[in-house]
């Protein structure tokens, strides 16, 4: 994952480069109609209509593959929080298509939301932008607060964790946060001033839209079926006993004397 990443960057620079320096004059690209100025970079930088539809071939095709991915990705998710019920009709979505062994049901409502995502853009360039802005916020936010809850408890949930980043962990978790904090107000900032209901960036209502939604379907089924999902536990020491040999929520021992009982043990394994 991580070469990947450097990967990435290493062949974007390499990309980016060379743009940059045939660039066409800015306010050309400003002018482009559908607002992608690419199509019009690459025809003017080799000179010729079919020069630029061919260099224009080569990112639709790693579009094309980037969205297959996305997809599969997003019916996953969808999968994940239908078969913990934190979604409605989870249910419905949850289900595996025996024929194929994927959530056939799942990946067919990712394709239809995508795809109504897609046509919004035809009726409001200014709704289809809020609503890519807030992918990027709510992806932060999913970040930011495990991360903060983390540092408000003391990072003791990830204190003997396989990777708990050791005596750096409150720096780098801090600076996170910090940096999550900033990119949210930017994403949530409009594109142009003086601000116009067009240029306006609505992000940070789609975000509160859905916020509220979560929120009243949390109060409404969440918070009395939602368990959470199946996690492995990191083994670690306790009053001299290993703890969390399990898939689930994690109990302690101390927590077995105290209620006399064998349910914690229990619940800790109900995942295996």
């Amino acid at each position: 994952m991580v070469l990947s990443v450097a990967a990435a960057g290493i062949t974007g620079i390499i990309y980016l480069i060379p743009i940059l320096f045939v660039l066409p004059d800015v306010s050309l690209l400003l002018a482009v109609a559908n607002g992608q100025p690419i199509g019009l970079i690459f025809k003017t930088a080799t000179g010729s209509a079919g020069g630029g539809f061919a260099l224009l071939f080569l990112i639709l095709g790693i579009l094309f593959f980037a969205g297959v991915g996305a997809l599969t990705a997003a019916s996953r998710c969808t999968y994940a929080f239908a078969r913990d019920g934190a979604i409605p009709g989870s249910r419905l979505w949850a289900r595996v298509d025996k024929r194929f062994d994927i959530p056939l049901l799942g990946l067919a409502l990712s394709t239809i939301v995508d795809c109504i995502l897609g046509c919004i853009y035809f009726g409001s360039t200014s709704a289809f932008n809020a609503f890519t802005g807030v992918a990027t916020i709510c992806l932060s936010v999913s970040y930011g607060i495990p991360i903060l809850v983390s540092v408000l408890r003391g990072r003791q949930a990830v204190k003997h964790s396989t990777f708990s980043l050791g005596k750096f962990g409150y720096f780098i978790n801090i600076c996170t946060i910090i940096w999550i904090a900033l990119a949210i107000v930017l994403f949530c900032m409009p594109t142009a001033i003086p601000v116009t209901p067009v240029s306006m960036n609505y992000a940070s209502v789609v975000f509160m839209g859905f916020a509220l939604i979560s929120v009243f379907w949390y109060i409404v089924r969440g918070r009395s079926h939602f368990k959470g999902p199946p996690v492995p536990a990191d083994h670690y020491v306790e009053h001299g006993q290993v703890v969390g040999d399990a898939i689930g929520r994690v109990t302690t021992v101390g927590e077995h004397a105290s209620n006399g009982s064998s349910e914690g043990k229990t619940e800790s394994s109900s995942f295996k």
